[in-house]
């Protein structure tokens, strides 16, 4: 058997990408009926599967490059698509994240609609439209990120100049959200990415050139503690509805499937399907009336609803076979050492062309032809919305990747304990009961203190046995005595 080279690997696996008709789903928002579109036209085609992007986009293989059906298909769901080239990006937004994590009250989804609505060109820079207080969808992973601020409608503006890693820089002013799209465009027509330079000077050539509704900020972005969500089976909501996370190991979603979903989703009048950044999709808005005939059209389609934490928090590339057979590897072995990485979320780093945005990253050395070795890095107090990253062990060869992880994660918990501050006896055992975190037994969901339940209307500062006797999970609806305690 002809073994390839490491070159021939990364060259095979870049010419499947080529392969692809990529579709752009701005902020991963589309409906059942245009999906169900693309759907066809992909199947007409030649396609099997749909596969989707970290970056909420839709990606599939064609035999057939047709390209006035291609033409005909997007223009008649308004909606842009490439194949054999990477000139544009798709808007990241963290919409799929309503209903799902904490959100700022005031980002409705009415707000995230009329923002991407206005935008009436393809950007080829990447942009990121976020709310900071859910940590589903990452905050840094664009060129231009905006990030909403605790004043409605204001949001952050945060610079990455071309492909530098480090903390992107803020612009000494809130836009207003309606005004994002102008910038954006703004800030790509000027070419103001493609060498650093001074921030002030960007903003004042952009006030030059553009007229925008701005205001100074107050207070510094703050970062909430990142607890990755279990985003995936069905879900019960405050309001009685549900949400339903769907998740395929291989990213292979075949197309019989994905139409029969999709005529469910008019049948019981679900309007939207959001893509989320980890290769995955939800679906919001499911009725008390309608869930068991969802769970019974899961079962007959043979969807397993509930893979472990450990299996979701992966981002890999698309069509890497190598860094999947890692993956899969790498989780066997942590499943066999029953080895909890709740809160943890890691990338399979194979090519430069990846943004990181997990807390733990394994990147492959590509710089030898003798076997293979491995760097671990993990994220500064292990939150990759500050996007540094220290190495945790360098030149390793696979079968001890196992073992650094689980060291790693005992690292990870370490952290987040906190020294008591002194105080009196009584005080001390009150601050000490506050401090705790709590973690649901079924979905692993994490109950903090610090910003309580919004889904129950539960303030933040309400310690956990504090919570009514009748609190319930608010992603899988579990009794509060289900929840035990994880750390502080």
């Amino acid at each position: 058997m002809e073994t390839l080279t490491k070159k021939e690997v990364s060259s095979s696996v870049e010419k499947k990408k080529r392969d692809l008709v990529r579709v752009f789903v701005k902020g991963g928002i589309i409906s059942p009926g245009d999906f169900h579109k693309i759907i066809n036209t992909a199947s007409d085609l030649g396609a099997e599967y749909i596969h989707f992007g970290s970056r909420q986009d839709i990606l599939f293989p064609v035999n057939d490059r047709n390209k006035p059906a291609l033409d005909e298909t997007f223009k008649s769901i308004n909606t842009e698509y490439e194949i054999n080239k990477f000139l544009h990006q798709n808007i990241v937004c963290s919409y799929v994240a309503l209903d799902v994590m904490p959100n700022k009250k005031w980002l409705v989804p009415h707000v995230y609609h009329y923002i991407l609505d206005s935008f009436e060109y393809r950007p080829k820079l990447r942009i990121n439209i976020v709310d900071p207080s859910q940590s589903l969808v990452p905050l840094f992973t664009g060129n231009i990120n905006f990030i909403a601020s605790s004043v409605e409608n204001y949001w952050y503006v945060y610079l990455r100049f071309g492909k530098s890693t480090a903390f992107p820089k803020a612009l000494p002013f809130l836009i207003y959200g309606y005004d994002i799209a102008k910038l954006a465009k703004a800030i790509e027509d000027l070419n103001l990415l493609q060498a650093e330079i001074d921030i002030q000077e960007i903003s004042d050539k952009l006030l030059h050139e553009i007229r925008i509704n701005i205001q100074a900020y107050t207070e510094e972005l703050r970062f909430p503690v990142t607890h990755f969500p279990y985003y995936e089976g069905i879900n019960r909501k405050s309001d009685g509805k549900y949400w339903l996370g769907l998740y395929w190991r291989n990213n292979s979603f075949s197309i019989p499937f994905l139409r029969e979903l999709c005529k469910r989703c008019i049948d019981t009048n679900v309007g939207k399907i959001s893509l989320t950044p980890w290769k995955s999709f939800v679906i919001k808005g499911i009725q008390e009336s309608d869930r068991v005939g969802w769970e019974k059209f899961m079962g007959s389609n043979g969807m397993n609803l509930r893979h472990s934490a450990l299996e979701l928090n992966w981002h890999l590339p698309v069509l890497d076979e190598e860094a999947m057979e890692l993956k899969n590897y790498l989780v066997r072995a942590l499943d066999q050492q029953d080895i909890s990485t709740s809160g943890l979320t890691f990338t399979i780093k194979t090519s430069d062309d990846i943004i990181l945005f997990t807390s733990v990253v394994i990147e492959k050395n590509n710089d030898t032809n003798v076997f293979d070795t491995y760097n671990i890095l993990y994220s500064k107090d292990f939150n990759p919305n500050l996007s540094e990253y220290f190495y945790y062990a360098k030149n390793i060869t696979r079968e001890v990747i196992p073992p650094l992880l689980m060291e790693l994660s005992l690292k990870y918990y370490e952290q987040l304990e906190e020294e008591p501050k002194p105080t009196t006896e009584h005080s001390t055992e009150k601050a000490k009961k506050d401090q705790l975190l709590y973690q649901c037994t079924n979905c692993l969901t994490i109950y903090d203190q610090a910003y309580g339940d919004s889904n129950a209307n539960i303030k933040s500062g309400v310690a956990f046995p504090d919570l009514p006797a009748d609190y319930t999970c608010p992603l899988c609806g579990s009794k509060k005595e289900n929840f035990k305690v994880v750390g502080k």
